[in-house]
């Protein structure tokens, strides 16, 4: 692999809104609208993609296989003010993002970033993470590069514009199965965030409330240890190439452990396991344990 010359990071989640709320909230806000309950367990199941695929997704999910393009699009442009108008209050840097980030300039490492947000959203959230100390180098959505996730055209305009090369000397990091669909896709090293993300779905404040036992089994590893140590679990990840496909938002390839970022599984010679310890601690961040197997681009994404 070599050094990391860059990491992408993922929003929501991720960077900031510790529990990914402002996208359920507006979803769901959007179809009551329409007289339409979603649960949350039902708006997070797709979350990461861009917008617009998302709430084709919520239609199909409520009985609508194959949804009107009229409808989606006049839901799309009324969800639009609905995301905008709650972003800032759920646009909080989550702590230790900004300080990890300067870390990695440090090293030489550039920052990226991709999300499933418009433009117009994704520049509100830029504009309040600057004023919170977090500045990525590069910030693309799905209108930049022409489609949004699982698709990996957002990772390798990031690895243009950064001026960052080959693919498999970057990382993707975010907290949904889109963002590492899209970062296996892209041929990246690929981290999926556990406890501040959608996979969990809680703000800082409840998810601290909760005993450890119930943490730890939300994060999907052992109970607390008494010194607090490091709890990102490890397994072979797989990355060969030469696998049968499955299609993107799919079934995912079920491994009996969690990710090691050194497919080998070999001592890590490349720093990338101390990257991941450095991305967070006491157990906020974890390697996704289901990893999805490269979807067939053999199809163009939904327009």
């Amino acid at each position: 692999m070599g050094r990391v010359t860059a990491v992408i990071f993922d929003w929501a989640g991720t960077t900031v809104d510790h529990g990914s709320l402002a996208p359920v909230r507006a979803l769901q806000e959007l179809f009551a609208r329409c007289g339409v309950k979603v649960t949350e367990e039902e708006a997070r199941r797709d979350m990461g993609i861009h917008k617009k695929d998302h709430i084709r997704a919520l239609l199909r999910l409520k009985g609508e296989p194959a949804p009107d393009e009229i409808v989606v699009e006049k839901l799309f442009a009324d969800f639009i003010p609905l995301q905008m108008d709650c972003l800032v209050a759920y646009s909080a840097v989550i702590p230790g993002v900004a300080g990890a980030v300067e870390d990695l300039r440090t090293r030489g490492i550039k920052i990226g970033g991709t999300t499933g947000y418009t433009r117009a959203m994704l520049d509100l959230l830029l504009a309040s993470a600057a004023a919170q100390g977090y500045r990525p180098d590069c910030a693309l959505c799905p209108e930049d590069a022409g489609a949004g996730r699982p698709w990996p055209w957002m990772c390798y305009l990031n690895a243009i514009r950064l001026r960052t090369y080959p693919m498999h000397t970057m990382v993707k990091t975010g907290d949904t199965i889109s963002d590492i669909e899209e970062g296996l896709n892209a041929g990246m090293w690929t981290i999926g965030i556990a406890r501040t993300g959608n996979m969990i779905g809680l703000t800082a404040e409840e998810f601290a409330a909760l005993p450890g036992a119930d943490q730890a089994a939300r994060l999907g590893g052992p109970a607390p240890q008494a010194d607090g140590g490091n709890r990102i679990r490890s397994g072979p990840v797989r990355t060969e190439r030469d696998r049968t496909p499955v299609r993107a938002g799919h079934d995912t390839a079920q491994d009996g452990g969690a990710i090691e970022l050194n497919g080998a599984g070999d001592p890590d010679p490349t720093g990338s396991a101390e990257l991941q310890r450095e991305l967070g601690e006491d157990g906020d961040l974890m390697v996704e344990s289901r990893v999805p197997l490269l979807p067939a681009l053999t199809t163009g994404p939904e327009c």
